[in-house]
């Protein structure tokens, strides 16, 4: 009886090793923020977790998805903008996946195919695009490209919800050719200002002059207020203003015949 128990005890040892090993891979344990996609026999039979739980060993494979936003830098990619100007845009896409059967049955690596169509739907939106656009209408700009590569993205179960194009880089005549463009625009409103404030005061001199002109006695006491005026600056020479109308009465008036 010994023997035997001797003998079958490095069977029953072996045997329970094989169970451990066997039940340690069977156990898989997935994060909150990860979804487990199980193959059995090829096939899929959808997404687990989180927590704990058990696969067949051999039989079934298990492949982890991280649902968390993903941060994707898209490189300075260069184009021509619509109105035939190089520039290099670089953006930065948020996304994440909704579907982890999708996005590992319907795509090799949804990472690097997200990362792909960034980089080429920036180029054909910029290409779309006069450059003043790109400036100041950012935010449309952003809201294609998100709609763009979202729908691109969809069927592989990834979901993108921010594109934001960070930063423009433009050749150095451009941006002097902008500089010099900005002071024009600018020179342009100071002169049209100008010409404004020029005629907003011809009119009203010219209403002053009517208004004058029906009164007799304004003119008198305008000469008057600026005899006042001068003597506040303690001048030693006095000026006395002369109608301009008077001396005209007196150079056109008609001389006396000789008869």
């Amino acid at each position: 009886m010994n023997n035997l128990l001797a003998g079958l005890l490095p069977l029953l040892c072996f045997v329970g090793v094989g169970a451990i090993g066997l039940i340690a891979a069977s156990v898989r344990i997935v994060q909150e923020y990860e979804r487990g996609v199980i193959f059995r026999l090829g096939r899929v039979m959808g997404a687990k977790g989180p927590g704990l739980f058990f696969i067949i060993p051999i039989v079934d494979r298990m492949f982890k998805v991280d649902l968390r936003t993903v941060t994707l830098d898209v490189p300075a990619q260069e184009a021509i903008t619509a109105d035939n100007v190089t520039v290099k845009v670089n953006a930065v896409v948020y996304f994440r996946v909704i579907n982890p059967v999708d996005a590992v049955i319907q795509i090799e690596d949804y990472r690097r195919a997200t990362w792909q169509i960034a980089q080429t739907s920036l180029r054909n939106v910029i290409g779309q695009s006069s450059l003043d656009q790109l400036l100041q209408e950012r935010e449309t700009i952003n809201e294609t490209l998100q709609h763009i590569i979202d729908e691109a993205t969809e069927p592989w179960g990834v979901k993108v919800s921010i594109v934001e194009i960070k930063d423009v880089e433009l050749n150095s005549q451009m941006v002097r050719a902008m500089a010099r463009q900005a002071e024009a625009e600018r020179e342009r409103r100071a002169k049209v200002i100008h010409a404004e404030g020029e005629f907003q005061a011809s009119t009203q001199l010219a209403e002053a002059a009517r208004v004058i002109a029906t009164e007799p006695g304004a003119m008198t006491l305008r000469y008057l207020q600026t005899l006042v005026e001068i003597g506040v600056e303690q001048n030693t020479t006095t000026i006395f203003p002369v109608p301009v109308d008077l001396i005209t009465g007196l150079l056109n008036k008609p001389e006396k015949s000789n008869e």
